[in-house]
């Protein structure tokens, strides 16, 4: 393929897919009717399915090509903007959160508290573009993003396309984050700016889900890559500044050095004010704000000081904004949830359930937190020797791998990381890829409706690696 080819080919994938957003994106009033069996069987015009099947496929074979002929960051930047534009008049696409993120900003602004009850109970005037799972489920989002989602609703007042409107605005700022902290990562990891800002804006799941669909995960990774970008660029000597004669490279000036990384800090602590699964990087930025080797574990506690202090200030000042104090550090235990494959853990314990009909996915899932907590320190331990940065974007993917739950856009998480910081894995590219494809164009996830048959398939695939794992370990030992 030729650059021109992707771009305008990419581009015709953008405007078919806005087409299934016009005919029958996620709209103001929720329709339980809408699913995945309306859509195949074209009750609601065949227009809608054939569009939004070319569409997908058009902007997943143009990403994956294009990032073989990306000319420049420039023009990658370009590109993923033109594809961007098509579906910004049009419905939200793939979910319906946007309106749970409404709702949830309307009891925010009006007094009430969105982390001790349900937008159903509080009354907010969107409720029936609610989806049913969050209707009764408090905000499991942090301050942050509570605060902007009322000043929205402050703005927009009654008009429900208002208020997606400014979440959409608010979304996009964070892809333009991203857009300015992923190249600056992969200039400080070696890697090529060019192909890393691609593989990240143009995968079809930033366009669908975090552009069209207005997810405040997109908020969240562009803090994220830009506060490790800061991380790591305070320990960058500024010329002329010599090697030493041990060997050893100088850090910048005391005074400048610490503000960076309080300033890092504060990034970071911006994107746990929206999503907790940000603090997972902060042990790794702390890592990358020094030198190799300056890693001893007796080195580490001032770049902790300083990262940890911004980070606390500013959650803290979001805590005091928001007027609930720590309260939304609970209220995000009780998330809305949802039992589907996408989860590993889910998975398995939807198998053992069918199994054996014990309640299996509690325990699974706990299984799944716990490996969590011993791969992100087995990660941190190795990232002391060597590349704290794509161990971040390591940490993230475990993250998406053994949460209880996933949605398609969570892969944008490590995405954003590691394309900017390792080289390319197909594997990871793969399963975007696949991601993408998981909804329909109002929202409903395909894995709902084929919960069983794909927790067999995840099982019976963790199941070979595990297999696959301990012969090549048996191998090596041998």
């Amino acid at each position: 393929m030729t650059p021109r080819l992707v771009r305008w080919g990419g581009l015709a994938g953008s405007a078919a897919t806005a087409g299934t957003a016009w005919l029958g994106g996620a709209g103001f009033e929720r329709v339980p009717s809408i699913n995945p069996v309306t859509l195949l069987s074209g009750q609601r015009g065949v227009a809608l399915p054939i569009l939004w099947v070319l569409g997908t496929a058009a902007l997943i074979t143009a990403w994956w090509f294009g990032r073989h002929v990306v000319p420049s960051t420039r023009w990658a930047l370009v590109t993923a903007g033109l594809w961007f534009l098509p579906v910004l008049p049009f419905l939200p696409l793939g979910s319906a959160d946007v309106y749970s993120y409404a709702c949830q900003g309307y009891v925010q602004y009006a007094g009430g508290d969105p982390y001790a009850t349900g937008v159903g109970e509080f009354g907010c005037p969107w409720v029936s573009s609610v989806a049913s799972s969050w209707l009764d489920s408090p905000a499991p989002y942090g301050p942050l993003f509570l605060l902007l989602a009322a000043r929205v609703v402050a703005i927009a007042g009654d008009s429900l396309a208002g208020v997606v409107a400014g979440l959409r605005v608010i979304a996009v700022a964070g892809v333009a984050l991203i857009a300015v902290g992923v190249p600056a990562l992969a200039r400080r990891c070696g890697i090529d700016p060019a192909r890393a800002t691609w593989m990240v804006l143009a995968c079809p799941i930033v366009l669908v889900h975090l552009v069209s669909g207005a997810h405040n995960d997109a908020l969240m990774v562009g803090l994220i890559v830009t506060g490790l970008a800061l991380a790591a660029g305070a320990s960058a000597p500024r010329p002329p500044s010599p090697r030493r004669p041990d060997g050893t490279v100088p850090l910048p000036a005391a005074g400048a050095f610490w503000v960076r990384l309080a300033v890092a800090g504060a990034v970071l602590g911006f994107a746990v004010g929206v999503k907790a699964t940000a603090i997972v990087v902060v042990p790794f930025a702390v890592l990358a704000a020094l030198p190799a080797d300056r890693r001893a574990l007796r080195d580490l506690w001032r770049p902790a000081g300083a990262i940890g202090g911004g980070l606390l200030l500013s959650t803290a000042a979001l805590s005091v904004a928001s007027g609930r104090g720590a309260g939304w550090v609970a209220g995000l235990l009780r998330s809305g949830d949802s039992v589907t494959w996408g989860s590993p853990s889910t998975a398995v314990g939807l198998v053992i359930e069918f199994g054996t009909g014990l309640p299996a996915v509690p325990v699974t899932r706990l299984i799944g937190v716990v490996i969590l907590a011993v791969v992100l320190v087995v990660l941190w331990w190795r990232a002391r020797r060597d590349d704290p940065l794509g161990h971040a974007g390591l940490a993230l993917a475990a993250t998406v791998l053994c949460a209880p739950v996933f949605h398609p856009w969570y892969a944008t998480w490590p995405l954003a990381v590691l394309a900017a910081t390792r080289a390319e894995n197909r594997w990871l590219l793969g399963l975007c890829a696949f991601a993408a494809t998981l909804t329909t164009p109002a929202g409903y996830n395909w894995a709902l409706y084929t919960r069983l048959p794909g927790a067999l398939i995840v099982t019976a695939a963790l199941v070979t690696l595990l297999v696959v794992a301990v012969r090549r370990r048996r191998r090596v030992v041998a």
